[in-house]
């Protein structure tokens, strides 16, 4: 195939050429241990300073309150897991999530209701938020921690994690939100949220996979998740990844630098597919706020039809997106966010999420409406059960 429209960046993006450039050194030079006592060990360990203070500049924090994980999955469950058997020693064992958290919250919350702890699930809008009000009214004496997403990976919509923040300041509860979708598509500072914790990864932004990071602020000590060596400052053992996170920092240092150039790029991707669909194809919707979402994210229904036959006829044509999230593709049962905002099984089946990165171009876009409107009146013409409204 001569040229492929990779219209899937949610579930991960291409490593960035400057990025490559980056981690070359690293692979293919001395490769040296950075807890090791002689020169190259030195350099692999300034390699990491460095990688840390990008990522430190990038979030609004202190260096000292980066610690690199092997993904966005481990900074979550560090997070969720390591407060919850902490504070669980002070007898608080209540934790409070929504029910569309991506699914490293998710399951790391189902495996500590089965280590006795309690989750309260908030509901969310139909049109995909958690509401501040909510979380106030579910926080008791013994909950420890409240742990919402910044941006959802579905369908994108930015929730209000400055005003939960506030909420779980003012009754002492520490706030941790997975801002992996959010980090490098929007303006994230930590200072700003008011949170506690926050989970990245670097291959959400054009850095490479399997290397992530946990913002903790300074005083916040969760117990750790992996056990051994002393790295990163004791609380994460494991000999680091020093490729991944000089990559994370080069990519975090681009994705933050080119910011306002690059949401404007993929507002107008993301407003020419969803406007045009909406408009050429019947019986389709989007899914979340129309404008409070991210800004290279379009989750659109496609009524009386198989997400998974649409993505088939995309792929023949040379076109990569998803039904959903990637965590989850193994899976037949219809998604979970989409449940929670309240589509119907039927819908929640036939959904697409298109998400665009700083390489696609408008000739793309209208590639894809072009693609869409010849398979989907296709599709719905084979079906023995569609039957379009009068």
């Amino acid at each position: 195939m001569d040229h492929i429209v990779y219209l899937d960046n949610a579930a991960t993006t291409p490593v960035d050429p400057q990025v490559v450039q980056a981690m070359l050194p690293v692979l293919t030079g001395p490769g040296g241990n950075p807890s090791s006592h002689y020169s190259i060990g030195y350099e692999a360990k300034e390699q990491i300073d460095t990688a840390r203070a990008q990522v430190a500049a990038a979030l609004g924090c202190l260096p000292g309150e980066v610690y690199f994980t092997g993904g966005g999955s481990e900074a979550d469950n560090w997070a969720i897991k390591g407060t919850a058997r902490k504070l669980a020693r002070q007898g608080k064992k209540h934790l409070i999530t929504s029910a569309f958290e991506h699914h490293a919250v998710v399951h790391a919350m189902q495996a500590l209701e089965k280590d006795g702890f309690e989750v309260t699930w908030l509901p969310v809008t139909a049109d995909g938020f958690v509401r501040p009000e909510d979380v106030a009214a579910a926080i008791r004496p013994d909950t420890a921690l409240v742990s919402v997403m910044l941006a959802n990976n579905e369908i994108g919509t930015i929730q209000p994690i400055q005003e939960i923040a506030a909420i779980c300041r003012e009754k002492k509860v520490l706030c941790h939100t997975d801002a992996v979708q959010a980090v490098g598509a929007i303006p994230v500072n930590v200072k700003e949220l008011g949170v506690d914790m926050l989970s990245l990864s670097g291959h959400k932004f054009n850095g490479p996979k399997g290397v992530g990071a946990l913002y903790i602020r300074r005083g916040v000590l969760p117990d750790n998740l992996i056990d051994g060596g002393g790295q990163e400052s004791r609380r994460r053992a494991g000999t680091e990844n020093v490729a991944g996170i000089v990559g994370l920092g080069a990519a975090i240092e681009l994705a933050v630098g080119h910011l306002e150039e690059k949401q404007a790029h993929l507002v107008a991707l993301r407003d020419y597919v969803i406007g045009r669909v909406l408009a050429n194809i019947p019986e389709t919707r989007l899914n979340g706020d129309a404008k409070n979402r991210l800004p290279g994210n379009a989750n659109i229904s496609f009524a009386g039809l198989e997400g998974e036959t649409i993505l088939l006829d995309l792929d023949m044509r040379g076109i990569c997106a998803s039904t959903g999230s990637a965590c989850n593709s193994d899976s037949l049962d219809p998604s979970h966010v989409l449940l929670a905002i309240g589509l119907p099984h039927e819908a929640a089946h036939g959904t697409m999420r298109f998400s665009f990165g700083p390489q696609n171009t408008m000739e793309e876009a209208e590639y894809l409406c072009s693609v869409l409107e010849e398979i989907i009146p296709l599709r719905r013409a084979m079906s023995p059960v569609w039957k379009p409204l009068a």
